[in-house]
């Protein structure tokens, strides 16, 4: 099973990007998917996750109030909608998928089993 992240490019500072991520076949079952990202010469960071059971929704307080992550369940697909973009916001943004139900590593890297190739989002000032 593969994930594929799409939707990157190079943006103005104020723009409005939508990222969107799905897996290979839709009988990949997961509890929840996540997005994270990496900026150059920096850790990848948590960005933001959905679990499935009950919709809850988790952002980093970096994107709070500007990100909002949106899938279907049924279709292994996951979306990040991103608004008001800064230059701190230019990174590679990978998605991934939770298969074992760590709910409680959402915000971790280890709370993942699968990871997208990542997708380039790059912010001019």
């Amino acid at each position: 099973v593969q994930l594929q992240a799409s939707g990157g490019g190079l943006v103005q500072a104020g723009s409005s990007l939508r990222l969107s991520c799905a897996a290979s076949t839709r009988t990949f079952s997961t509890y929840g998917m996540g997005w994270f990202r990496q900026a150059p010469g920096k850790e990848r960071e948590f960005v933001a996750a959905v679990r499935w059971n009950g919709g809850n929704t988790y952002y980093a307080d970096s994107v709070k109030g500007r990100f909002t992550i949106s899938g279907d369940n049924a279709k292994n697909t996951v979306y990040l909608e991103m608004k008001s973009l800064t230059p701190e916001d230019t990174a590679v943004y990978y998605c991934a998928a939770d298969r074992a139900g760590r709910s409680w590593k959402l915000e971790t890297i280890s709370g993942y089993d699968y990871w997208g190739q990542g997708t380039q989002v790059t912010v001019s000032s």
